[in-house]
């Protein structure tokens, strides 16, 4: 196909570079698709009818399909497969699924994840067809009043997060944070509340996310509630910053549960209390308590600190030794799970993009809007979340088995027939 480029470079549908990206993306997206159908129809070569005729082959193309695309919009004619296998449970006929190109996608997820990075820089929906035309190319598919269908949905995906049954999850681990995004919230010293648990089979989870006080107990105390009361069982250990009021609202809600004080917070906060000069050698000090092959290295590392820094910086080592218990409490569970325990990096890791794709706007906004957006951005990256080390073990955890040194020394009793 010929196409007519002016003198800048540019086509009729935009710049050239852009639409050799389009095409190269559509020549992709069809190869992928067409190696996808011919590894299914492969897999079942050998399902055949009485007469010995296959009963899973090729049948031409669907019509074809416009898909939004971080490249913009392309085109798509997906293979099509006639399936004449039978579900022996239902009767039906089964049917092929493109795990690549779903019958209702009609745009890839990266597009789903920018719709609500525009809202949380302040665009209404009526900005996003002009901001989506630069990002795309197109504006197809993405008019108002369907961005406004959207954020319905969104805020709908969040209300019904936060109302759901918790009974049948078991959180072991725990992570907490108040994380200020600066964002369209109602009040300008408001944060996001966030609990991101670790399931029994070693998967990590969003268990709660709703807007509070970062150092207020009563926010954090609100939240738990509403855990437990939807059936959450207490964790065993939850780990967070030791400036949040949430350690106050753990202990009223769920007391069983032990407490884990983040490093990187801790340090952060120790290094503050001393000069500039001190902080390099002070931040390697640290850095040998919590790295320690055992609690005992980790007593001793400390005492070192102490010694080192107890004379000219006591305030300093107070943030240390008041929180000692707490601080090395990590090391009384599998050392497979000790770089996922001492600190809140699932949260922080998280959270990093979404803080630096957000600014202050005018004004406050639709407050569950933003949160809503949040949601969709966290729901989004947790597909990429990856298990926790050693995930067999925290079954274990949860049944009450014991650990010294990082190791299995006593395994919990078998239950009660």
């Amino acid at each position: 196909m010929l196409t007519v480029v002016n003198s800048d470079g540019s086509t009729r549908d935009g710049s050239l570079l852009d639409e050799i990206v389009r095409e190269g993306a559509r020549r992709v997206l069809a190869a992928a698709l067409e190696a996808e159908v011919n590894a299914y129809i492969a897999e079942l070569a050998h399902e055949k009818d009485g007469a010995g005729r296959r009963l899973v082959v090729r049948n031409g193309y669907h019509q074809p399909r416009k898909v939004t695309t971080a490249a913009g919009m392309i085109e798509v004619k997906a293979p099509r497969v006639n399936d004449k296998r039978l579900d022996k449970a239902t009767g039906e006929r089964k049917r092929f699924s493109s795990a690549i190109l779903p019958p209702w996608c009609r745009k890839s997820p990266k597009i789903a994840e920018v719709l609500p990075l525009l809202y949380l820089h302040g665009l209404s929906t009526g900005d996003f067809v002009p901001a989506m035309q630069q990002f795309l190319g197109s504006t197809a598919g993405l008019s108002s009043a369907t961005v406004t269908r959207l954020t319905q949905q969104w805020q709908a995906d969040h209300g019904a997060f936060q109302d759901r049954d918790l009974s049948g999850t078991d959180y072991v681990y725990v992570w907490v944070d108040g994380i200020h995004l600066r964002i369209r919230l109602d009040e300008a010293k408001a944060a996001v509340l966030v609990v991101i648990g670790v399931r029994a089979d070693g998967t990590k989870e969003l268990v709660a996310m709703a807007d509070g006080y970062r150092e207020s107990s009563e926010s954090w105390a609100a939240l738990l509630r509403d855990c437990a009361r939807r059936g959450m069982r207490a964790p065993v250990l939850a780990v967070g910053d030791g400036a949040l009021g949430f350690w106050k609202a753990l202990r009223e809600v769920f007391p069983d549960t032990r407490e884990q004080r983040c490093w990187v917070h801790k340090t952060a906060n120790v290094l503050d209390s001393m000069p500039k000069s001190a902080q390099p050698a002070a931040k390697k000090a640290i850095q040998d308590i919590y790295n320690a092959e055992n609690r005992e290295h980790a007593e001793q590392a400390i005492k070192t600190f102490v010694r080192l820094y107890g004379a000219k910086f006591p305030k300093a080592v107070k943030k240390i030794t008041d929180d000692q218990d707490m601080l090395l409490a990590f090391y009384d569970f599998p050392a497979e799970h000790w770089i996922h325990l001492r600190t809140t990096n699932p949260i922080e890791s998280t959270f990093a993009t979404v803080r630096l794709r957000t600014k202050v706007t005018k004004g406050a906004g639709p407050r569950a809007a933003a949160l809503a957006m949040v949601f969709e951005l966290v729901e989004s990256a947790q597909a990429r979340w990856r298990s926790v080390n050693g995930a067999h073990l925290v079954a274990l955890v949860r049944a009450g088995a014991r650990f010294e040194r990082g190791q299995l020394v006593e395994r919990p009793a078998p239950a009660a027939a």
